[in-house]
């Protein structure tokens, strides 16, 4: 059993618990989790049990005795993968949208570290509990990933990542139409001032966060654009997005879902130097059906 404490801050307040705490944990936790843990009474504020719907108040203090961890290794499971590329140091995939990254609290299967686990002998160890991550999309994000077989490759990677050297493109269906052509957000990017789940544009922030884009086709209700950005901020892109004005079709956290059943943001491009032997390589997930269907026949055509 693990404890955590949490004091809630001045503007922190009016959010259940269960949502504060999803914002403020350290570590990924479900909603549900905390839910059992909260009726259990492992969560109490300012010394007493309370109830899921609790709002939090500034100046509470929440004690959380975390309790039925997911397991430090995960296990294998036979689920599919959709592989682009493999050698004996990196695998690259096309995550399918609705699938986990990794385990979590709450989260003990189902996810692609699971699959990447029943498919490759070996996996980096950096981080034990997500054998071969280097970096990852959200669940509902599509696209192209690219996984360490082992710590050299995972190292040389993750700096590659760090120093901003690694190229990444996103196609998305935003709503509205977006004016100009081409343009660069330049905005910091922080925790959500009053919703703990959310991020946001925060001027206050020493988080810089800079996204770049270009349109590739306005309809009738929505603008499919590409997205390139260069630094990797939690939400970057649907933050930035929402913050236009535009924000991603389905999503519900920053948007509406309206027009799309989850967010319609996909990994298309993703290009770095092979960790061995330093060669450019270069990978593209194709359009997932779902975004493909309400694009149409022109998906082809306005596709980089």
């Amino acid at each position: 059993m693990e404890n955590y404490t949490f004091k809630v801050k001045d503007g922190e307040g009016s959010a259940r618990i269960d949502q504060y705490l999803v914002g403020v944990f350290p570590t990924a936790i479900s909603r549900s989790h905390l839910k059992k843990l909260i009726d259990n009474g492992n969560v109490l504020v300012n010394g007493a049990r309370v109830k899921a719907h609790h709002n939090v108040k500034p100046g509470e203090t929440i004690e959380v005795r975390l309790e039925e961890l997911a397991p430090s290794v995960a296990e294998a499971e036979d689920i599919k993968l959709d592989i682009i590329y493999e050698d004996d140091d990196i695998i690259v995939i096309n995550k399918e949208p609705g699938i986990a990254v990794h385990p979590g609290a709450g989260i003990h299967s189902g996810t692609l570290v699971n699959a990447l686990l029943y498919h490759c002998k070996n996996l980096s160890t950096v981080n034990e509990a997500r054998p071969g991550i280097i970096h990852r999309l959200d669940k509902d994000t599509s696209g192209v990933m690219v996984i360490a077989k082992n710590n050299t490759s995972h190292a040389e990677l993750a700096k590659q990542f760090k120093e901003r050297a690694v190229k990444k493109n996103y196609i998305a269906l935003v709503r509205g139409t977006v004016e100009l052509d081409e343009g660069t957000v330049d905005l910091p990017i922080g925790r959500h001032p009053s919703n703990r789940q959310k991020m946001a544009v925060r001027y206050d922030s020493e988080k810089n966060a800079i996204t770049e884009y270009r349109v590739l086709k306005r309809f009738d209700d929505f603008t499919v654009v590409l997205l390139n950005p260069k630094t990797g901020r939690t939400h970057q892109i649907r933050v930035h997005m929402a913050y236009l004005g535009h924000p991603v079709l389905g999503d519900g956290k920053y948007g509406a879902k309206e027009k799309f059943p989850r967010q319609a943001l996909h990994s298309y491009y993703l290009s770095f130097l092979h960790p061995r032997t330093g060669k450019p390589l270069e990978f593209k997930a194709p359009l997932p059906e779902d975004m493909r269907g309400i694009i149409g026949t022109a998906a082809d055509d306005i596709l980089p």
